[in-house]
């Protein structure tokens, strides 16, 4: 879970950050704040790993605030003025959200922040080792866990996750490139540009198919030899 703060002077912004921090499962609200003072309490007391930041606030702005913190958690910064963008980004900021922004944009934010946190969280191990992830279907978030995937199938902008939990896939709307690079590249492996394998599922190898139990999955002669020699060394 990504504990995170919100802090704006607008209540109304509050309460919609409230409102969409509250829906995403790997987010958890520790206090909505109305200006950088609170926030330096709860700093004080509490582990935080993201802050959506407004930038103009009575008394001392939002980049005022994250140029003060020695440590910095990521953050999200949200304000109502664009100009503001390349110096949020100077401070190494996660994304930038203009207001008003929909939830779908508030989400992609979020995905970002998520994605770091997690290769922040595994830095000392193998980033590869990740366990579970979530997708987007159709707005809403859909965990995917790793061990339950059989295989995946890619649809020109979207895919299909084939897991051994369901008989039904789970279809999200992404590439196979930004999916191949969420997976732990030692369990995977490409036999087609359209379908990613995980090596240990693969039960018997045809001609021009691999077979995880009943399913055959094609294999294109162009990623025949890596299969091979996984297979080999696997």
């Amino acid at each position: 879970m990504i504990k995170c703060i919100a802090i704006d002077d607008e209540k109304l912004v509050r309460d919609l950050l409230e409102d969409n921090i509250r829906q995403l499962p790997f987010l958890e609200l520790i206090k909505t704040c109305k200006n950088a003072l609170e926030a330096y309490e709860v700093l004080q007391t509490e582990q935080v790993d993201l802050i959506f930041l407004d930038i103009q606030m009575p008394g001392l702005s939002g980049l005022q605030f994250l140029q003060s913190l020695q440590h910095p958690p990521m953050v999200i910064l949200v304000t109502a003025y664009e100009q503001y963008a390349l110096e949020g980004f100077n401070q190494q900021v996660v994304d930038y959200l203009l207001k008003p922004f929909s939830f779908e944009r508030f989400l992609k934010a979020c995905n970002r922040a998520n994605e770091l946190f997690r290769l922040q969280h595994n830095q000392n191990n193998d980033v590869n080792e990740i366990q579970d992830f979530f997708v987007n279907v159709e707005y809403t978030l859909v965990k995917i866990v790793v061990a339950d995937i059989e295989y995946i199938e890619g649809l020109k902008d979207y895919i299909k996750i084939h897991l051994s939990t369901s008989d039904k896939p789970v279809l999200t709307r992404m590439t196979m490139k930004a999916m191949e690079e969420k997976l732990p590249a030692n369990s995977f492996v490409r036999t087609h540009k359209s379908f990613l394998v995980v090596v240990q599922k693969i039960t018997a190898v045809k001609r021009d198919f691999v077979c995880i139990g009943n399913k055959e999955i094609p294999v294109s002669e162009f990623y025949k030899e890596n299969l091979r020699s996984r297979l080999q060394n696997f």
